[in-house]
């Protein structure tokens, strides 16, 4: 097994795609990754639509991409665009959220994704969490049944590999604390 914290330094935000087709092998073992996070009262609400095939891909990037959300046309180069989604009927079972105001579904979502971009840092590929897209235009290009809320957009695919960037972060001694909060 590889050094953990060293993965997690690897991975960053990839926003420069090769025009190379990602197999649908890997995808999977990314979404395996993914599968094997940890959900509130073991829920696991995650699903996943992958795009990666024309032209569904760049009819998907056109209609998601456009008007204010025109920044994110960075995406356009990426070979796969995996859609997170959350089943909507098991928030409903959890009591925790109510009570707490808390969406842990939100919560699972994250861990899932980022156990899926791990894996694909781990076998060489990029990815890039997308919030900022056209939600209602994407469930509706892509028919996103009422049961599934769309939660974000993972781009996927191998990049033009150059120095990893300098991840900039808050001092750890600013983030954490023991035994009492300063």
């Amino acid at each position: 097994m590889k050094d953990f914290l060293n993965l997690s330094k690897k991975r960053y935000s990839v926003r420069r795609y090769l025009p190379k087709k990602v197999p649908r092998t890997l995808i999977m073992k990314c979404i395996q990754a993914a599968h094997m996070a940890p959900s509130a009262q073991n829920t696991q609400p995650w699903r996943y639509m992958v795009i990666d095939e024309e032209p569904l891909l760049s009819q998907l990037k056109k209609i998601a991409f456009k008007g204010i959300y025109f920044h994110t046309h960075w995406a356009n180069s990426a070979p796969v665009i995996i859609v997170l989604l959350s089943k909507s009927d098991l928030h409903i079972k959890l009591i925790g959220p109510v009570l707490k105001k808390i969406d842990y579904y939100l919560l699972d979502i994250g861990s899932a994704a980022q156990n899926l971009c791990l894996q694909a840092t781990d076998m060489g590929l990029g990815t890039c969490w997308i919030g900022f897209f056209d939600v209602k235009a994407t469930e509706e290009f892509l028919k996103v049944p009422k049961q599934y809320k769309l939660i974000g957009l993972l781009t996927l695919g191998y990049y033009k590999k150059s120095r990893t960037p300098i991840k900039r972060r808050k001092k750890i001694e600013d983030i954490v604390w023991f035994n009492e909060l300063k």
